[in-house]
C-alpha cells in the first residue's frame, strides 16, 4: 500500500484531471502489484502444519470405491502404458529401472508414461461426464 501510495504522489503529474481517477489509480496500482510479485518470484512457501490437517483428511477419505475406480481405468490402459503407469507412479520406480525391466530407452518409458497420463484423465473425463 505504501508503495502504490507514494507511486501516485511521484506520479501525479501524469494524471489527467479530465479523465476518471479510478482507471489511473488501477493501473498503477496493477503495476505495483506485478512488481512485488516478480520481486517474491515463483516460489511460494507454505509450512506444512498450516496443511498437515487438510492432507490427513485427504488420505483418510480414500475409499475402496476409489481405488477400485482407479484399478478400473487403469486396466483400460494398453499392456505398456500400463505397466509403466504401475511402476513409476504407483510403485515408486525409477525410470531408468524401469525401461530397463521393460526392454524400452528411457526416453521412450518416459513419452508412454505421458501419453498413458493423458489417456487415464480422458478416460476418467469420460466416466465423470
Amino acid at each position: 500500500m505504501q508503495e502504490v501510495l507514494l507511486s501516485v504522489h511521484l506520479k501525479r503529474g501524469s494524471w489527467d484531471p479530465s479523465r476518471p481517477i479510478g482507471p489511473w489509480l488501477a493501473a498503477i496500482t496493477r503495476n505495483k502489484l506485478i512488481d512485488a510479485l516478480r520481486r517474491r518470484g515463483r516460489r511460494v512457501d507454505i509450512p506444512i502444519e498450516d496443511v498437515a490437517e487438510t492432507l490427513a483428511a485427504l488420505d483418510a477419505g480414500e475409499t475402496e470405491q476409489d481405488l477400485g475406480d482407479a484399478s478400473r481405468l487403469l486396466d483400460r490402459l494398453k499392456d505398456p502404458q500400463r505397466d509403466i503407469v504401475r511402476s513409476i507412479s504407483l510403485e515408486g520406480r525409477e525410470v531408468r529401472e524401469t525401461a530397463a525391466r521393460l526392454n524400452m530407452t528411457e526416453g521412450a518409458v518416459r513419452v508412454a508414461l505421458h501419453r498413458a497420463l493423458k489417456n487415464l484423465a480422458a478416460l476418467y473425463r469420460s466416466t465423470v461426464e
